[in-house]
C-alpha cells in the first residue's frame, strides 16, 4: 500500500470551485483501489510551528499500487474536471510514503 499526503494550497477567492472540484473527483478514489484517510481543513491554531506558509486543506490517501495512483490521476472522469482544479489550486505538494 502506497500513501500520499497532499498540501494544498487554494488561489484566494477560489475555495468554492475547489470545493466543486473534490465533489466530482474524490469519489472516483475507490474506483482506483483508494481511500481518502483523511481530509482536514486546519485553522491557523492547528499549526504549533511553521517556517512556511499554511496550506488550506490536508489529504492523506492510500492506493493499492503506484499504478493505482497514476490511474486516479489519468482517469478521464478526473480530467474532464481538471480545469476547475487548474483555476482553484495555486499549488499542491505531493508526499508519497509507506507504513513503516
Amino acid at each position: 500500500m502506497i500513501y500520499y499526503t497532499q498540501l494544498i494550497f487554494i488561489k484566494p477567492g477560489c475555495e468554492q470551485e475547489f470545493h466543486a472540484f473534490e465533489e466530482k473527483v474524490l469519489p472516483l478514489l475507490k474506483g482506483h483501489n483508494g481511500d481518502l484517510v483523511y481530509r482536514v481543513r486546519p485553522g491557523k491554531s492547528a499549526f504549533i510551528e511553521s517556517s512556511r506558509e499554511l496550506p488550506y486543506e490536508i489529504h492523506l490517501v492510500t492506493f493499492g499500487s503506484k499504478a493505482d495512483f497514476e490511474g486516479y490521476k489519468n482517469d478521464p472522469k478526473r480530467l474532464d474536471f481538471i480545469e476547475m482544479k487548474n483555476n482553484s489550486v495555486e499549488k499542491i505538494i505531493l508526499i508519497e510514503g509507506f507504513e513503516l
